[in-house]
C-alpha cells in the first residue's frame, strides 16, 4: 500500500464516469450526464453517463449477442474459472483505487473499504470462479432402456440492479454466480454510487471476460432501472434494494416477458439478548458494532435490540461507554470507524426518524444530531433510543442509518413474537448460554439468517436472503446458482 495520504491520492484520482457497453467506455446516447458528489465533503467526483432506455437496449443487445454466439458460455469450465480468478487477482492488484472510489462515492471509512469491501468482493468472484469446475450435473434413476440427464444451463441475459450501501460487494454477489454460470450481464449500479462498478467492468475485460459479456449502465431507477425491468430480451433480473422498489421489479417482470425476478430487500432485524447471555461484553460489542458499522446503512443491521429487563441497565451502561468510539470522522482518515451518510436525501430521512422517535416518547440516550457540519459532508452522530415501544415508527420501519432502538422484555416468547411482528425477515440475533433455548428460538424466528451468540459473522459459503417482504431467492453460496441457471431434462431412449 502506498504511504501517500488518502486525501492526496483522492485529489490525483482520474475518474471516468462513462458507461461500459460491449467492452468500451461510451457516453449515454442522449449525451446526458449527472454529477456524482461525494458525501465525504461535497466535492464533485465526476460527471456520470445518465443512461436511459436507448443505452439499456444497446447493452442488452450486446449481452444477447455475446450469449448467443457462446463466446463466454461456450468456453470450457476450466477457462472460465481461470478468467474469473484473474479478475479477482486484478481487483486485489487495484485494491487501493477500488477502496478509494468506494469511500469517496458513498462515504464509508477507507479502513473498511480497503480491509472489508475489496477483499470480500474479490473473494466472492474468486469463490464462484473456483466453483465452476466443481459442480456436477445429474443422472436420474431410470430403467435400463432409458438415460435421463438433468443439466444446468445459463439462463441467458441477466440484469442486475444493486444498491449504494455496499456497491462493490453487492455487485460481486451478482457478478460472481451469473458469470460463473455462463450468462451475460447488464449491471445497473445505484446513481448514488456508480463508480466502482464501472471500474470492475474494465478489470473484468482485462482479465479476459469477452466484450459484451459484462456491461454497466449507470443511471436513475426510473430511466435505466425501469428499462431493464420491462425489457423483453432480459431473461432474469436480480435486484437488491428497498422493498418498495422490489415490488415494482416483480410487477415489471410480470408485465413484460415474465423474466425470472429475484430480490433482496429491506430489513428490521431483531437482536435478542437474554439474561443468561454467556458474555455480556461480547453481546454489547456486537450490538453496537453491527448497528453503527457502515453508518447503519446495512439491510441486515440489528436495529431492534430486545434486552431482558433484569440486565438492561447493565447492558446500556456498557453500550453508552462504547458509543463515543463511533463518533463520525473523516472517511479518508484510517482511524475513522464511522463515515458519512450517502446523500442529503438519506440524511434527511434518518434525521426525520430521530425526530419521530423523540416525538413518540422514546428516550434519546445518545446522539440524535448532525455532526461535522463544517466539513461540507453528511454525518450523523451514533444514536441510541431507550424506552422504545413496538408501535413507534423507529421500531417498525427501516431507517438505514446509525439509530438503535432498545426494547425490554421479561418473557422470551413475547420477545420472539415482537421480533416476528414485522413485514421483514432478513436477519436476527439471539444471545443465551442455553443451547436448547437458542435452537428453539432460532427455529421460531422468521428470518433468513439467525445468529446465535454473535452477529453478522458469516461468509460466502452460506446463503443470504430473507423471508416475507425481505425478498425471494438467495445470494451467496452454491444456492445462488439456482437464480442464474435453468434445469433441463434430457430423456434418451436406449436401444
Amino acid at each position: 500500500m502506498s504511504t501517500t495520504p488518502w486525501h492526496e491520492r483522492a485529489a490525483q484520482l482520474a475518474i471516468d464516469g462513462r458507461a461500459f457497453i460491449h467492452g468500451a467506455r461510451i457516453e449515454a446516447r442522449s449525451g446526458a450526464r449527472f454529477d456524482c458528489l461525494s458525501p465525504v465533503d461535497g466535492r464533485k467526483l465526476a460527471e456520470v453517463a445518465r443512461c436511459d432506455g436507448l443505452d439499456v437496449d444497446a447493452a442488452v443487445a450486446s449481452a444477447r449477442a455475446a450469449f448467443e454466439d457462446r463466446r463466454w458460455a461456450g468456453k470450457a469450465p476450466a477457462e472460465r474459472k481461470k478468467i474469473l480468478i484473474r479478475f479477482a487477482d486484478l481487483m486485489l492488484a487495484n485494491r487501493d483505487e477500488l477502496a478509494l472510489l468506494e469511500t469517496l462515492d458513498m462515504g464509508k471509512p477507507i479502513r473498511y473499504s480497503r480491509s472489508v469491501d475489496v477483499p470480500a468482493a474479490q473473494n466472492c468472484i474468486r469463490w464462484y470462479g473456483e466453483a465452476i469446475d466443481k459442480i456436477y450435473d445429474q443422472v436420474a434413476p431410470t430403467g435400463e432402456q432409458s438415460l435421463a440427464l438433468i443439466t444446468r444451463e445459463p439462463v441467458g441475459v441477466v440484469a442486475a440492479i444493486v444498491p449504494w450501501n455496499y456497491p462493490m460487494l453487492m455487485a460481486s454477489w451478482k457478478i460472481g454466480p451469473a458469470l460463473a454460470a455462463g450468462n451475460s450481464l447488464v449491471l445497473k449500479p445505484s446513481e448514488k454510487s456508480p463508480l466502482s462498478a464501472l471500474r470492475l467492468a474494465e478489470l473484468a475485460l482485462e482479465a479476459g471476460v469477452p466484450a459484451g459479456v459484462f456491461n454497466v449502465v449507470p443511471g436513475f431507477g426510473e430511466e435505466a432501472g425501469r428499462a431493464l425491468g420491462l425489457h423483453m430480451d432480459v431473461d432474469c433480473i436480480a435486484f437488491t434494494g428497498s422493498t418498495r422498489t422490489g415490488k415494482q421489479i416483480l410487477q415489471m417482470a410480470g408485465q413484460s416477458n415474465l423474466k425470472r425476478a429475484w430480490t433482496e430487500l429491506g430489513g428490521k432485524s431483531a437482536n435478542i439478548v437474554c439474561a443468561d447471555c454467556p458474555d455480556l461484553d461480547a453481546a454489547v460489542s456486537a450490538a453496537i458494532g453491527s448497528i453503527y458499522f457502515n453508518q447503519g446503512e446495512s439491510c441486515n443491521a440489528p436495529s431492534r435490540l430486545f434486552v431482558e429487563a433484569s440486565i438492561k441497565d447493565a447492558f446500556l451502561d456498557k453500550a453508552l461507554t462504547m458509543i463515543p468510539d463511533f463518533a463520525p470522522g473523516d472517511p479518508l482518515d484510517e482511524a475513522t470507524v464511522m463515515g458519512a451518510i450517502v446523500d442529503p436525501i438519506q440524511m434527511k430521512t434518518v434525521l426525520g426518524y430521530i425526530e419521530a422517535g423523540q416525538a413518540e416518547g422514546a428516550r434519546l440516550l445518545a446522539g440524535g444530531r448532525a455532526a461535522r457540519v463544517d466539513s461540507g459532508g453528511l454525518y450523523i452522530e451514533p444514536t441510541l433510543f431507550d424506552g422504545v415501544d413496538a408501535s413507534m415508527r423507529i421500531a417498525r420501519e427501516e431507517i438505514f442509518g446509525p439509530v438503535l432502538s432498545v426494547l425490554s422484555f421479561t418473557e422470551l416468547d413475547e420477545a420472539v413474537r415482537q421480533a416476528n411482528a414485522t413485514p421483514y425477515g432478513l436477519a436476527a440475533g439471539m444471545w443465551t448460554a442455553d443451547m436448547n433455548k437458542a435452537i428453539r428460538t432460532s427455529r421460531a424466528l422468521r428470518a433468513g439468517t439467525v445468529h446465535v451468540n454473535t452477529y453478522d459473522n458469516d461468509d460466502i459459503t452460506v446463503p443470504f436472503g430473507g423471508y416475507k417482504q425481505s425478498g425471494n431467492g438467495r445470494d451467496k453460496s452454491l444456492h445462488a446458482f439456482d437464480k442464474y441457471t435453468e434445469l433441463k431434462t434430457t430423456w434418451i431412449q436406449v436401444g
